[in-house]
């Protein structure tokens, strides 16, 4: 009798040990992946102002650091600054566009794991009236015009990508621009469009910050569509062996994230719901020799 007094509680007990390990199961909360913290946290990037400007880095900065938990410092200058800070080992990482100068750097071994990024164009703008009449010419032709009519023109003035590109077309249309109608900004892409608008004359500069700003200003594009404008933006790493203080972890991690494939999607589609267009063509993988064709 006690037998059978004692059998239904303890099945009851067995089934209720059972439903508790079952239901335990079932409500364990799912593990969350977690970002990687790095050992260094702070990274420098040393960037043309035509990447900030154009609000780019905005855009890509906050899904680097989630993604890879650096806390990503920029620093926008003009490109030749940029190349210096690399070049004295007071940036991990660099994003220029200034191909020549950039090739040194690399050939001096300072430059390391070198990558193509991006490209857009330059462009030749100026007030709507167009005194110098220079609408639809070369740029090389726009330039030899502004120089005859003495039109003012805005040089950044700071060995920047855009800066190099201008004394380019100056020199291959046989010009040493000087005089008081050839102003020196020695400011970023932004400020030197502000005071091209100013004083209503004209200027080279990347078409992405003069589409992400051109709200701000009464200046026409005037001249584009040259090949020898366009405009090749580069990704490297600062070497780790000529700067032992270098956040080499960092820079790598900034080099493969601005060539991986859901990067250059994001480069691709900046600008295109605001603007029409995309302000920078994702150029990872590809041959330099292929752009702009």
């Amino acid at each position: 009798m006690r037998a059978k007094k004692y059998a239904i509680p303890i099945f009851v007990l067995l089934l209720i040990f059972a439903v508790g390990i079952l239901a335990g199961c079932g409500t364990k909360p799912a593990q969350q992946p977690t970002t990687p913290q790095p050992a260094v946290k702070d990274l420098i990037l040393a960037t043309t102002t035509s990447t900030q400007d154009s609000g780019l880095l905005d855009v890509l900065k906050p899904i680097f650091e989630q993604k890879t938990g650096y806390n990503l410092k920029i620093i926008s200058v003009g490109s030749g600054a940029a190349l210096e800070m690399g070049n004295k080992g007071e940036a991990d990482v660099l994003l220029v566009h200034s191909p020549a100068a950039e090739k040194a750097l690399v050939d001096s071994g300072v430059g390391i794991n070198y990558q193509l990024v991006m490209h857009n164009d330059f462009i030749v703008v100026g007030p709507t009236n167009d005194p110098a009449a220079i609408k639809g010419s070369t740029s090389v032709d726009a330039f030899k015009k502004i120089a005859a009519q003495k039109a003012t023109f805005v040089s950044r003035g700071d060995k920047s990508g855009t800066n190099t590109k201008e004394l380019a077309i100056w020199k291959t249309a046989g010009i040493t621009p000087e005089g008081s109608w050839y102003l020196i900004s020695g400011t970023g892409m932004g400020a030197t469009l502000n005071i091209t608008n100013e004083k209503q004359g004209y200027t080279l500069a990347d078409r992405a910050t003069y589409l992400a700003q051109k709200a701000n200003f009464k200046l026409d594009i005037l001249s584009e569509g040259d090949k020898d404008l366009l405009n090749i933006y580069h990704v490297m790493q600062v070497s780790p062996e000529k700067f032992s203080k270098v956040n080499k972890d960092g820079a790598k991690a900034f080099v493969d994230f601005m060539i991986a494939p859901d990067t250059q999607k994001a480069i691709g589609e900046f600008g295109k719901d605001k603007y029409g267009q995309s302000l920078f063509i994702p150029d990872a993988g590809k041959a330099e020799a292929d752009l702009g064709k």
